[in-house]
């Protein structure tokens, strides 16, 4: 298998995004640290994991929070002995025209998934750095590349994760650490799939939820058809062996976006 003996921690990885991206990674051979503010969450996915043969530990963590980060990498590194590959996912959204946006609105998201990938970087470069290897995935978007209407404190968010991840390519360029970000489309998620969702608050009128979001996958996305957590999880398998691929952020979107 293309990971066998390495070790992977997966932020966020407790269901959605991060659970298609922990599976695929023991799909190749990788042990994993399973990471998740909701521990239940992370417990699951840890013996889905083990159900394929390969180590898992479950970690409760809050990623905004720099001592219970460097908690997680030395707990994962005490308990399966290393790490090898970085995916930091966690991250959260809410769905709000700027006029109503509070600053606590700002500060949540943004803390979350800008500032939570800053403090895991930083917390896995050491390590990375001794061994001479590391592969470091950020989870962006293709809001990180492109705004949309009512998310642009999320928008603002993953744009960073994108300009964050291109520059720490570059200062680790002769570390035999890589750096590239995942940037998803549209997915059936809390994010746009549900009561609270994208294809709810943007439906026409007289339209049901279901009937907007097949609308969105077929007029947003060239392919048709929504992505898949699993589909983010291959492109996470392929930075995780790509010797020489680094600073990128590259788009799992059916055709959506182009840059």
């Amino acid at each position: 298998m293309k990971l066998e003996g390495r070790v992977a921690l997966v932020t966020g990885g407790g269901r959605g995004l991060g659970q298609g991206i922990v599976m695929r990674l023991a799909e190749a051979g990788a042990d994993i640290a399973v990471v998740d503010v909701i521990e239940e969450n992370a417990l699951k996915v840890a013996e889905a994991v083990k159900a394929l043969g390969r180590r898992a530990i479950a970690l409760k963590t809050d990623v905004t929070k720099w001592d219970q980060v460097q908690a997680m990498v030395k707990q994962t590194i005490d308990q399966l002995g290393r790490l090898d590959i970085a995916v930091n996912n966690a991250g959260v959204i809410s769905i709000k025209s700027v006029e109503d946006l509070t600053e606590e609105d700002w500060d949540f998201v943004n803390d979350v998934n800008a500032k939570g990938v800053f403090l895991c970087c930083k917390a896995e470069i050491p390590f990375m750095k001794a061994q001479n290897w590391g592969r470091i995935i950020n989870t962006a978007s293709i809001a990180g590349k492109e705004g949309f209407p009512d998310l642009a404190h999320y928008s603002a968010s993953k744009f960073a994760v994108v300009g964050f991840t291109n520059a720490l390519a570059k200062e680790l360029k002769r570390t035999g650490i890589t750096v590239n970000a995942i940037c998803p489309g549209i997915i059936g998620t809390g994010m746009w799939y549900g009561p609270t969702g994208l294809a709810e608050k943007w439906k026409l009128p007289g339209e049901t939820m279901d009937e907007s979001w097949k609308r969105h996958q077929d007029v947003l996305i060239p392919q048709g058809v929504a992505q898949t957590p699993e589909d983010m999880g291959d492109l996470a398998v392929y930075f995780a062996t790509a010797d020489h691929v680094t600073g990128q952020a590259v788009n799992v979107d059916g055709g959506f976006t182009f840059h």
